[in-house]
């Protein structure tokens, strides 16, 4: 038996610079792992089963991505069945990668549960075949995201110590809603250049592309960044294609009282 928290990531900037023929678009980002966890449950069974907990999980479980990595990794090695229990607490829909989290956590403890000495590089290969930034969990630390979201180059970015606070308001967006409004554009400024700076210079920089449209369309996420400026973050933005926002903060800041009716996690960055 294996027990693994997949955990939850934030994008530090997000430009939308093409459209590609292939219909998806081609992005630029700053993927950043944050400790909001999963709990994956593994252990050898008769038959595989998946089963969930916690928050609800659209569909009846074949589909979910976990099964799909199973089924993925069993097409290529000879696993027993399993038992796969999730353990679901980041919100679905959010901008936080929690279900390619949960694929890619997969994949790797079935790498180490069954001594099946899967590279590196073929979990990110197995990952890249689930969803576009599955493959970000596979490493699990701050990369330059570019493509279709799915290639990754380290980058040089710590804020280790500081102090972030994930704010979900409970509006599920799905990526179809979030791209449905936006105009591809290159980017005027290289973000990895720009993410070199203070991040005291990020605030009027690094932006999320998609917050011009769903801000108009859901006045309340709007409302929750300013709010978190109000309140002292250094910086703030709207992870992925949302509904989370996240604030940045030199010290540890409780907002759990300021935001009492959304789900609010807090905690230090590594």
């Amino acid at each position: 038996m294996m027990l693994v928290f997949p955990n939850a990531k934030i994008n530090i900037g997000l430009n939308i610079v093409e459209k590609r023929q292939d219909g998806f678009h081609n992005i630029e980002s700053c993927f950043y792992p944050v400790d909001w966890t999963d709990a994956l449950e593994i252990s050898v069974a008769d038959n595989f089963r998946f089963q969930s907990s916690g928050i609800t999980i659209p569909g009846d479980g074949s589909d979910n991505l976990c099964s799909k990595a199973y089924q993925l990794i069993a097409s290529d090695y000879d696993l027993p069945p399993v038992n796969l229990h999730l353990l679901k607490h980041i919100p679905i829909g959010a901008g936080l990668g929690g279900g390619s989290s949960d694929a890619a956590f997969t994949i790797k403890a079935l790498n180490q549960l069954f001594s099946l000495e899967i590279s590196v590089e073929k979990q990110i290969s197995y990952a890249r075949r689930l969803g576009s930034d599955c493959a970000f969990f596979i490493l699990d630390r701050p990369a330059y995201c570019y493509g279709k979201g799915d290639e990754f180059e380290e980058i040089a970015l710590s804020l280790q110590g500081k102090w972030i606070v994930l704010v979900n308001p409970g509006i599920h967006i799905s990526s179809a809603e979030a791209y449905a409004g936006v105009r591809a554009q290159p980017s005027e400024e290289d973000l990895r250049k720009i993410l070199k700076d203070p991040i005291t210079s990020w605030k009027d920089r690094v932006r999320n592309d998609f917050e011009a449209t769903l801000f108009s369309r859901y006045t309340l996420l709007k409302e929750i960044k300013s709010e978190l400026y109000n309140v002292g973050a250094v910086y703030a933005s709207m992870s992925g294609s949302g509904s989370t926002l996240f604030g940045i903060f030199d010290q540890e800041t409780d907002l759990r009282a300021t935001f009492p009716e959304f789900k609010v996690w807090q905690g230090h960055l590594k």
